[in-house]
């Protein structure tokens, strides 16, 4: 007790030496408090998902203006296809009309200038189931003299077309610009020199079909 004696009065002693705390119960504690503090920020990830919206926000703006313009590019490149096709369908109508105008005016100055008198009747009937309009109505009064003619001096004629062209066309008809060549030969007479024709021959789409409408012999 000399310890208690001799401490100042109203005080005790200290103990000599106070137990240290275990270490494993520190470390513990230590472990405690980590896991703690990973649970809550794990935590404050999940009160916070607008962080990762916005993050993402901007990628899926690329893909979605990637996305539209992949789209005008389709259409317009579509759109495109389809003028040209229809561009180049245009333009094979037109060139398959030309040349049926062309064809037809041709057949009519061969019609006319090729006339058998052994098989007449049917070279003229020939010519009127290529005619139409005013021709036709012109032709057919005609024919019946002009058969007779060409059976009683038992001519032949053949034509041979030596140049032909379009002189101007519209949607449903042209004008056929024909150069003909004719041999004509006639019963009991010396043989004639080929003559020199030129017709502008008109020709008019009539249904599906294209006939000749009007005929001039020109200089």
């Amino acid at each position: 007790m000399a310890d208690d004696a001799a401490a100042p009065a109203g005080e005790l002693s200290k103990p000599a030496s106070e137990p240290a705390e275990p270490v494993a119960d520190s470390v513990d504690a230590d472990a405690e408090s980590a896991a703690e503090f990973l649970d809550e920020a794990e935590d404050d990830g999940e009160d916070y998902p607008e962080l990762e919206a916005e993050a993402s926000a901007p990628r899926m703006a690329h893909i979605q203006l990637a996305s539209i313009v992949g789209l005008v590019v389709v259409l317009a490149l579509g759109g495109l296809v389809g003028w040209l096709s229809f561009r180049a369908y245009q333009s094979h109508q037109l060139d398959t009309q030309r040349k049926v105008f062309l064809q037809v005016g041709r057949q009519g100055a061969l019609n006319l200038t090729t006339i058998d008198y052994q098989h007449v009747d049917d070279d003229v009937k020939r010519i009127l189931d290529s005619a139409t309009g005013k021709f036709y109505d012109e032709f057919q009064q005609r024919s019946q003299p002009f058969t007779e003619v060409v059976k009683q001096v038992k001519s032949k004629s053949v034509g041979t077309v030596t140049e032909a062209g379009l002189e101007s066309e519209s949607k449903d008809e042209a004008q056929v610009l024909v150069a003909v060549a004719v041999n004509t030969t006639v019963e009991g007479q010396p043989e004639q020199q080929p003559r020199a024709w030129r017709m502008r021959i008109l020709v008019q789409k009539v249904g599906e079909d294209t006939k000749v409408s009007n005929v001039e012999f020109v200089p």
